[in-house]
């Protein structure tokens, strides 16, 4: 949030400042993660899977003909757990993946391996993602979510998800990630620098913005004091490739 602040992003609720449909902490929220879930089970949607990750492992090493990105879990629990003495996650029956319309993207064909049945609750009891964020998406009233292109993948299961439990899916935007100089996503292992390290070097935020409006495709970005000067800016419709550099 302070990183927010220094670009010059202000929110009209969050977990700082309150608003009518919080708590706005995902550790406040966990009896709205419960009730989806027993919703979600009293209607067999989802089913106890008692298998290990070391397994998971091993299944993906099996010849699968056509190779991909990682193992499709082969439901082997679907008809019951495989190992009843184990403390069991549970996995929401995933039927088909269907193909959805990005705002940014176009048009999603559905992929084989985007039809899994996935984790909506791990063994520990922890709530897995793709259930949280739906729930507190749908319970929010967001009409658009915008996040990474490397999420595109979850976006079948959480409308899935939005189905199962009677509730509109949002409009979504799968947006680039920013990437270094050798077309890699920042990761703080490889030490991507973060906006605090940016802003512990001295870095302005106007330098940000102005990165942030040629990534946009802004070829003669005016000046930017501020996250809201963008918003009177014209940004060019379809996707842009151009490469920006940050400062310092």
């Amino acid at each position: 949030m302070e990183d927010l602040r220094w670009l010059g992003l202000e929110w009209d609720e969050g977990p700082d400042i309150g608003g009518p449909l919080g708590p706005y902490r995902q550790s406040e929220r966990l009896d709205l993660y419960a009730a989806s879930f027993e919703r979600l089970q009293s209607q067999a949607e989802v089913y106890p899977c008692t298998c290990t990750r070391k397994e998971l492992r091993s299944i993906a090493g099996a010849p699968q003909g056509e190779e991909l990105a990682w193992p499709i879990y082969p439901g082997t629990c679907r008809s019951g757990p495989r190992h009843p003495e184990r403390m069991p996650s549970f996995r929401f029956r995933m039927r088909f993946a269907e193909a959805f319309e990005d705002g940014y993207q176009g048009e999603v064909e559905a992929k084989r391996e985007w039809c899994e049945d996935f984790v909506v609750r791990r063994a520990d009891g922890q709530w897995a993602y793709q259930l949280a964020v739906v729930v507190d998406d749908a319970m929010m009233g967001m009409s658009e979510v915008l996040r990474g292109d490397d999420l595109l993948s979850s976006t079948p299961k959480q409308i899935a998800l939005y189905h199962a439990l009677g509730w509109k899916p949002p409009r979504f935007y799968h947006l680039p990630l920013v990437v270094n100089a050798h077309g890699e996503r920042l990761s703080k292992r490889d030490h991507a620098l973060s906006l605090a390290s940016l802003r512990e070097q001295g870095v302005q935020a106007r330098e940000v913005l102005r990165v942030l409006a040629l990534s946009l495709g802004l070829a003669d970005p005016p000046p930017l004091r501020f996250a809201e000067d963008l918003l009177h800016c014209d940004v060019p419709s379809g996707p842009i490739s151009t490469r920006v550099e940050l400062p310092g």
